[in-house]
């Protein structure tokens, strides 16, 4: 029964009621309480819920900037629906609160954790999506993140430092920066990933998240600051004589 109130407290909060409420439980899910009770966690729903955000959201910033070109649009989207925006969005109506985690990850602060919040939110997505359908799940995802998308583009895209990095590897006609995950840490429930990313034949920098997503976002912002660097510094004059030999060799 204090489930339930939990519940539809939250449902009010949402602006939503839920025909199968069992779908909004098992949205609030954490992998770490349903291994412990052998229920159903949130991960399938967060996979359906992230399909659905994408093409809402793809929809939504198509109509709103019809001048728009593709690559920005990208740019836009990556921002609006990244773990940054969604942890900020669902804080908003204090997700976290909410979720059903195992007493080790509530005593670390698994509440508060952005990863656990922003795929919560998306698992939150898949269960309106599954229970009232599409219409529903869009109007929802548009209400939440309205704000959030008048926001990037008022004020720029820069949080999404892969898409920065790629175009900053292009105009140099460098191959695109390539990701891999170096290293993997922590429980099941708890991971922590380590990400590098290789420009110019080498890591030009690392990350660490929750997630994939996020250790290659830090991993880019990493990498992006450091190429940056390197080319704001002077280039010696043996460097320079080296470098156009080097050139002479290549047209010869």
């Amino acid at each position: 029964m204090e489930r339930e109130k939990h519940l539809s407290e939250l449902e009010k909060k949402l602006g939503i009621s839920f025909v199968n409420r069992a779908l909004l439980n098992q949205s609030l899910t954490h992998s770490s309480f349903a291994h412990e009770q052998q229920v159903p966690d949130n991960e399938r729903l967060e996979f359906l819920g992230d399909a659905v955000l994408k093409l809402a959201i793809t929809e939504y910033i198509y109509n709103k900037f019809p001048t728009q070109p593709e690559g920005n649009l990208t740019k836009f989207r990556a921002t609006v629906i990244s773990d940054n925006t969604l942890a900020e969005v669902a804080h908003k109506v204090n997700l976290g609160s909410y979720l059903l985690l195992s007493e080790n990850e509530t005593r670390t602060g698994g509440n508060k954790r952005k990863s656990n919040v922003a795929n919560a939110f998306e698992a939150l997505i898949g269960a309106v999506y599954l229970d009232a359908g599409i219409g529903k799940a869009r109007d929802f995802i548009v209400e939440f993140l309205r704000g959030e998308v008048d926001k990037v583009s008022r004020e720029g895209y820069i949080r999404d430092y892969k898409s920065v990095l790629q175009e900053f590897a292009q105009k140099r006609k460098w191959d695109l920066p390539h990701y891999r995950v170096l290293k993997e840490t922590g429980p099941r429930h708890k991971k922590i990933f380590e990400v590098g990313v290789k420009v110019k034949g080498r890591i030009a920098g690392k990350g660490f998240g929750a997630n994939k997503k996020e250790a290659e976002q830090k991993a880019a912002e990493v990498a992006l600051k450091s190429l940056q660097r390197e080319e704001k510094k002077p280039v010696s004059p043996l460097r320079g004589i080296v470098q156009k030999v080097r050139r002479r060799i290549w047209m010869s």
